[in-house]
């Protein structure tokens, strides 16, 4: 099992068009192309317009393979379109792959 950190940082005021995003369409999508996950953060202190998630697959390969997949989606490609129509929603995101210890409670 290997797992993804994303971190996105929003446009500022455009965090609640980026939730509203990942309710209304994104967590659909990544079900239907296995993209599990683990949780979802906003910061309370530091960056305020910053989302934080963890996704989880079985190898990196199942990983690429669902990403692939989610970013060709059209009903993606639509949702995308419709939330970015006054512009971007988000600045910059960064993904970190990362493998569980032997101790750790997630496996």
């Amino acid at each position: 099992m290997i797992y993804e950190l994303r971190v996105y940082d929003a446009v500022p005021g455009k965090m609640p068009a980026l939730l509203d995003r990942f309710r209304r369409h994104t967590m659909k999508l990544f079900e239907r192309h296995n993209i599990r996950c683990v949780g979802f953060w906003t910061d309370d202190v530091g960056q305020s317009n910053r989302l934080t998630y963890i996704c989880m697959y079985d190898s990196p390969d199942a990983r690429q393979t669902a990403w692939d997949a989610f970013r060709a989606d059209p009903d993606w490609k639509a949702a995308v379109a419709e939330s970015e129509a006054n512009g971007p929603l988000v600045v910059r995101v960064l993904s970190t792959l990362m493998r569980p210890t032997d101790f750790s409670a997630l496996q």
